[in-house]
């Protein structure tokens, strides 16, 4: 197959991957609707999270369910259309979720996560991106002593078995290193400070330096639809606004949207997406580091905008309208914690995280189709897993050894 290929969306996973690509040798058209950073790259916590060894499993306490099902949290909301169309894929994300079935998809996701600070890191100083970075760790916000107690055991076996670092903080502490939350002190009984995960204040202004160091480096950045992805001679071809334009090969890179391309190609995977939005607060009061209310399911995190205030997950359509119900809720629990002042005069923003049944990326050849390849399904995690995927995919591509065993990743698990 010939050096030429082409990457389909220009988020974090098919920025880097372009990137990655490109660095081996590769002629790179990375291609997406709009401009780098702007749909599911641009909207989240910001956090390159070393921590997150452990995939989201389905949560199986059935008090927890119970209160989702109800709507009486803040950690889920969702739409009926939304649970049956994805009930076959969310009856197999229940079942991959049993603690040994989970034990297994941690090993295999751990080995990404174990080396995503130190590939970002590469590709932050070649963008020249240090000024948008703060490496101070994430804190777990925990407000009674139960849940604090349970999250530090936790913690410390995680640090036993895959090295990750932390603080255990009582209140007094937390209020210490974060005076924000000072008036707050009697609701809180301390954190888990995570100390090594890496903060981005601009999650979308990231992706574009990426998308920068593609273009200084030859590359080209395109916009057109993926979904004109087509098989053309021996190659790919893919609309675009400059016209159609050919590779030898082509990468699958589209996160929430990947699944109607594989329709349309004629696969059928487990995959289903959880919808968040946020809202920023300029006036906010100052928290330092991002933080987790972990027993209300929000993250608090500072931006260039100002405060940014994430969700949890929605279960909904792609294309359903916007019900920001967990945003309401989750900003009520925010003010008992720290001064928000006003939102910004804007709609929330919305965005969908790609998910798969058993927890794991899809990330390696197309079953049936030559010169085709998948790197998407990263959930959570794809702006943390993005260079970590994008460097994988691309040893991949490339033939000969990969640094990680790719196996548990590959999209002929489902096959």
């Amino acid at each position: 197959m010939g050096r030429s290929i082409l990457v389909l969306g220009a988020g974090m996973v098919g920025t880097c991957t372009a990137l990655h690509l490109q660095q081996r040798g590769f002629e790179v058209v990375l291609v997406d609707r709009r401009a780098p950073g702007l749909e599911t790259s641009f909207g989240n916590a910001g956090l390159i999270q070393r921590e997150a060894v452990e995939p989201y499993a389905f949560p199986r306490e059935w008090g927890f369910v119970f209160k989702a099902a109800l709507g009486l949290g803040a950690e889920v909301h969702w739409h009926a259309r939304g649970l049956w169309q994805m009930a076959g894929a969310l009856w197999r994300y229940f079942g991959h979720s049993q603690p040994r079935t989970h034990a297994r998809a941690t090993l295999a996701y751990s080995r990404l996560i174990g080396h995503a600070t130190p590939e970002h890191a590469a590709l932050i100083a070649a963008a020249g991106a240090e000024h948008l970075l703060q490496r101070e760790g994430f804190r777990f916000l925990f407000r009674s002593p139960a849940a604090l107690e349970q999250a530090v055991a936790r913690a410390r076996a995680l640090d036993d078995g895959f090295g990750v670092r932390h603080h255990a903080e009582d209140a007094t502490a937390l209020v210490r290193a974060e005076p924000a939350l000072q008036a707050a002190q009697s609701r809180l009984a301390g954190a888990v400070h995570w100390l090594d995960p890496w903060a981005v204040r601009d999650p979308g202004a990231l992706v574009q330096h990426y998308a920068q160091l593609l273009r200084a480096r030859g590359g080209q950045v395109l916009q057109g639809d993926a979904q004109t992805l087509q098989a053309e001679g021996s190659g790919w071809q893919v609309q675009t606004e400059q016209g159609p334009v050919q590779a030898a090969q082509a990468v699958l890179a589209l996160g929430p949207w990947a699944d109607q391309a594989l329709r349309r190609l004629g696969y059928r995977y487990p995959l289903f997406i959880k919808r968040g939005y946020h809202q920023h607060y300029p006036a906010a009061a100052t928290v330092r580091q991002p933080m987790l209310d972990a027993e209300r399911g929000y993250v608090l995190a500072p931006m260039q905008r100002g405060m940014r205030l994430t969700t949890g997950a929605e279960f909904a359509p792609i294309d359903a309208p916007p019900t920001p119900v967990q945003l309401k809720k989750a900003e009520a629990m925010a003010r008992e914690l720290v001064d928000l002042g006003e939102p910004l005069p804007e709609p929330p923003w919305l965005g969908a995280r790609p998910c798969t049944a058993d927890m794991l990326p899809v990330m390696g050849p197309a079953p049936r189709h030559r010169g085709l390849w998948f790197n998407f399904g990263h959930a959570h995690q794809g702006f943390t897993l993005g260079a970590v995927a994008g460097r994988l995919l691309a040893e991949m591509i490339e033939g000969g050894r990969t640094w990680i065993d790719p196996t548990p990743y590959l999209p002929a698990r489902f096959h």
